[in-house]
């Protein structure tokens, strides 16, 4: 499975009216649009194919930070290439940079690797049901 597969699974394109993707808040209290892209609140609509562009270059700008922090994972699998990806795509590479988790994944520590990333399910204060679910799959994939 590639990373725009499991992490577009995840992230969705929401808020299709109209013929238009519309900004809306999602739950960890963000102003955001299509696959997941942080906006301004106000942004103006636009049309899926602009969502899946965005989509598609912000993910090479994900995959290459998740490969900057974390060099390993160029001679590792690309299911673990997939994962962190995908947690560097929901939470940025500040969140990953500082973390325990990407610690593990530098020493290739993949038992305490799965379990670090399982730690990431709250959003806006609040445990996240979708991101339970998500970071249980990610964590299947190390």
């Amino acid at each position: 499975m590639t990373a725009f597969e499991f992490i577009g699974r995840f992230e969705g394109c929401h808020k299709l009216k109209e013929g238009m993707i519309w900004p809306y808040v999602c739950p960890a209290g963000y102003w955001t649009q299509g696959w997941g892209r942080l906006v301004w609140k106000g942004s103006p609509p636009i049309t899926k194919d602009t969502a899946d562009g965005w989509f598609r270059r912000d993910l090479m700008t994900y995959e290459q930070w998740a490969y900057d922090l974390s060099p390993i994972l160029f001679d590792e699998p690309e299911r673990r290439q997939v994962a962190i990806t995908s947690f560097v795509y929901n939470l940025g590479p500040n969140n990953y940079k500082a973390s325990t988790l990407r610690k593990r994944v530098n020493v290739g520590d993949w038992d305490r690797a799965k379990v670090e990333i399982q730690r990431w399910v709250n959003g806006g204060g609040k445990k996240l049901p979708g991101l339970v679910i998500r970071r249980a799959a990610e964590a299947a994939l190390l």
